[in-house]
């Protein structure tokens, strides 16, 4: 009886089991705390990324922009975007100019012609389904962080 009741408690009391695979928490302030980190590694094209994970067919990045991006087309994944903070203008939709395979299935150009405009701000989450054409544009003096989930499809 003494056994059981040991056995009992135990179980009562186990330990939790450790996060399965792919299971991913950012909290709100350490999602608002990118902007600040990454506000200093930008490149020349005024972006900063940070790769934070992923599991089978899904990553995730945190992005800060304080410029306008270059129009990419995947060819193999969709995006999915979380407006953290900021505001942009997504064109979406049309055709590249003068489009460049900057590595396999990826394409990147410097604008769309055609293309759907929709402004975005912090709270705001899109979709862009693979071999859409899409950019990130900002007005002068504005920036806007992100976080992304790239889905292979």
């Amino acid at each position: 009886m003494r056994l059981f009741l040991t056995a009992l408690l135990f179980a009562c009391f186990a330990l939790p089991a450790s996060d399965p695979p792919g299971f991913h928490l950012w909290t709100s302030s350490e999602l608002k705390a990118f902007s600040k980190s990454l506000g200093p590694k930008m490149d020349a094209q005024k972006v900063a990324t940070q790769q934070l994970g992923g599991h089978n067919n899904y990553t995730f990045s945190v992005a800060h922009r304080e410029g306008s991006g270059r129009a990419e087309l995947h060819q193999t994944h969709a995006d999915i975007f979380f407006v953290q903070s900021g505001s942009a203008t997504l064109v979406y939709g049309g055709s590249m100019v003068n489009p460049k395979t900057t590595e396999p299935h990826e394409m990147r150009a410097a604008s769309i012609t055609g293309g759907i405009e929709k402004k975005l701000s912090a709270g705001d989450v899109v979709t862009i389904p693979a071999k859409v054409p899409h950019q990130m544009k900002l007005e002068p003096g504005t920036e806007v962080t992100y976080f992304v989930v790239k889905v292979v499809q």
